[in-house]
């Protein structure tokens, strides 16, 4: 009996000290989430399936090859985020 009690005791124990190592190894958010700085309007942009699609809006509008935003020239992210600036969603 007493090992018993001994045994269940060490259970217990157990369990609350790995509770709190289980609710970590748990991915919280597994989604990258990358920040982009806008130098003109001095604002970050999170850029996700909405601002990848304001891009595919862009470049349609301005009929130009479609291409990622990160790949394209200085000149153009700027004027990217003037226009998304006067095209908020």
């Amino acid at each position: 009996m007493q090992n018993t009690k001994r045994y269940i005791a060490s259970l217990v124990f157990v369990g609350a000290l790995a509770s709190p190592l289980a609710i970590f190894a748990v991915p919280q958010d597994a989604t990258v989430k990358v920040r982009v700085y806008d130098k003109d309007h001095k604002d970050y942009h999170y850029w996700d399936d909405k601002e990848n699609r304001a891009w595919g809006r862009f470049l349609e509008e301005n009929h130009r090859k479609d291409h990622e935003f990160a790949k394209s020239e200085k000149k153009e992210q700027e004027e990217y985020w003037n226009w998304r600036h006067s095209h908020p969603d």
